[in-house]
């Protein structure tokens, strides 16, 4: 998977430096820190998708500019058979082999404020989760397995059939009930 990787790197990259911004300018519109950016340029992780959403927000861009292969206006139809290409996010910048699997459904759509995806959560031990919070709306529902969504103070379980919508700005983390395997159709809003 180390192509993906390498991809939305150097696409931030190519696009700082397509704006004549500095690492500095992002970090400061971003509010990551200088490091942060540099080690995601680099490609030595690849972070959630809270520090991509100030990434793209500093640059002006729709998140699915990083994760894009081309631009096209018309619907996008994408077939089970041709969902290729994952992409996988650490939930945390010190811990690159975190447990999702991002399968982007939309990438071709220019323009587009919603991030459709199918993610697969795999099992993990993980207890202490790191909350995010970004503007806009999400919409998870749960195609196989129980998930848990820390929301706030709150946690929800979900079953198979189960969907959750909530306002992105609250602190949450979605994860596999239990520590247990978990697939889920997930919907990011992102308003601009």
């Amino acid at each position: 998977m180390s192509t993906h990787h390498s991809v939305v790197g150097s696409k931030i990259k190519g696009l700082r430096e397509t704006k004549n911004l500095s690492v500095e300018e992002i970090a400061e519109r971003s509010g990551l820190s200088v490091e942060q950016i540099q080690s995601i340029e680099n490609d030595q992780f690849l972070p959630s998708l809270g520090p991509l959403i100030k990434i793209a927000r500093a640059l002006g861009v729709r998140l699915g500019t990083f994760l894009d292969d081309s631009d096209e206006l018309g619907p996008v139809v994408c077939r089970a058979t041709e969902r290729t290409g994952s992409i996988s996010f650490s939930n945390d910048a010190v811990e690159a082999r975190k447990n999702m699997e991002y399968h982007a459904l939309a990438k071709q759509k220019a323009g587009r404020h919603m991030e459709p995806f199918v993610i697969d959560i795999h099992p993990s031990e993980e207890k202490n989760f790191k909350l995010s919070a970004h503007e806009g709306e999400e919409f998870i529902y749960v195609l196989a397995g129980k998930v848990e969504i820390s929301y706030g103070k709150t946690a929800y379980t979900l079953g198979e059939g189960d969907s959750i919508f909530y306002d992105s700005i609250v602190e949450h983390h979605v994860h596999g009930a239990n520590g247990q395997a978990a697939k889920i159709l997930a919907v990011v809003y992102i308003p601009f």
